[in-house]
C-alpha cells in the first residue's frame, strides 16, 4: 500500500521531536510510517530566537537517518514557517479588552494562538493534500489550557469538517518527562529544552477552566469555519473581514 503524508505541529521542543521521530522510524502503532513528513513550524509574532527548532530538526534529522538501514525507507522532511500572526491578533489580542468579560475574566491568549495554529495547519494539509495531521500535546502538560480535553475534542472535530484528521499520539504515554527523555535518549537524540522558539507568552498565568475555554471555543470555532471556507473558496476580502483589525 502507497504510504501517504502526514503533518506535525513541530515547535522543536521534546514532545514534538519525539513525534517525528517516530514517523521517521515507524515506532508508532497510531501511525503508520509516512511517505513525506510536513514539519509545519508556526509564526505567532510573540516569538525569540526563531532558528532554534530548524537547527534542533537539522541535528535530529542526521542522527535518525544514519540509523535507518534502507535509504528507501526514510522519509522525506519538508520544515515550513508559517505566519499565523493574523488569526492570532484576531482571536485574542486584538479585541481582548472586549473578550476576556465575556468568558469570566480569564486569560485565554494561548487557546487563541494555539487555535490559530490549527487553522492554519488546516489550510495547509488541504492545499498539500496531507490526510493526517498530529500535535505533541501530553498530559504532563495538561495545566495548559490548550492541553485539555475540551480543547483537543473541538479542534479534532473543526479538522474532520475539512476532511483532515488531527490526533495527539503520545498525550497519554508522555504523562511524565521521563518518559519523552527515555524515549528521545534511546534514539540518541537531544531530550531537554532548548529547541522551542521563546514565546512572549508562554509562562503567561491563567486560571481558566474547561468551561471557560469550551465557552470561547464555541464562539471562536464558527468564525474560523467560516474563515477557512473564505480561504478555499479564494475569497479573500471576506475571509480579511471575519477577524477585522482592533483599529483601522
Amino acid at each position: 500500500m502507497d504510504r501517504q503524508d502526514l503533518a506535525i505541529l513541530f515547535s522543536g521542543g521534546s514532545d514534538s521531536l519525539a513525534l517525528y521521530a517516530m514517523a521517521m522510524t515507524g515506532a508508532s502503532s497510531r501511525f503508520p510510517k509516512p511517505r513525506t513528513i510536513h514539519l509545519l513550524h508556526m509564526l505567532n509574532g510573540m516569538a525569540r530566537f526563531a532558528d532554534f527548532p530548524q537547527r534542533r530538526l537539522e541535528i535530529s534529522r542526521q542522527i535518525l537517518e544514519a540509523q535507518l538501514p534502507m535509504a528507501d525507507e526514510i522519509p522525506e522532511t519538508k520544515f515550513l514557517s508559517l505566519d499565523m500572526g493574523r488569526l492570532f491578533q484576531g482571536l485574542w489580542l486584538d479585541r481582548f479588552e472586549e473578550l476576556m468579560p465575556r468568558f469570566n475574566g480569564k486569560n485565554l491568549v494561548c487557546v487563541a494562538c494555539k487555535l490559530g495554529m490549527h487553522a492554519r495547519a488546516i489550510l495547509y494539509c488541504i492545499a498539500n493534500y496531507v490526510p493526517l495531521l498530529l500535535a505533541g500535546y501530553t498530559q504532563k502538560q495538561s495545566f495548559f489550557p490548550e492541553q485539555t480535553d475540551v480543547f483537543m475534542d473541538q479542534i479534532s472535530a473543526l479538522s474532520r469538517k475539512f476532511g483532515i484528521t488531527t490526533i495527539f499520539p503520545v498525550y497519554e504515554d508522555f504523562d511524565s518527562e521521563q518518559v519523552s527523555r527515555h524515549f528521545l535518549e534511546d534514539l540518541g537524540l537531544p531530550s531537554t529544552g532548548g529547541g522551542e522558539q521563546k514565546c512572549l507568552f508562554c509562562q503567561t498565568l491563567t486560571t481558566a477552566r474547561e468551561e471557560d475555554i469550551a465557552a470561547y471555543l464555541d464562539v471562536m470555532i464558527p468564525l474560523v469555519e467560516t474563515y477557512i471556507e473564505h480561504r478555499l473558496a479564494f475569497r479573500i476580502k471576506d475571509a480579511a473581514e471575519v477577524f477585522p483589525p482592533g483599529r483601522p
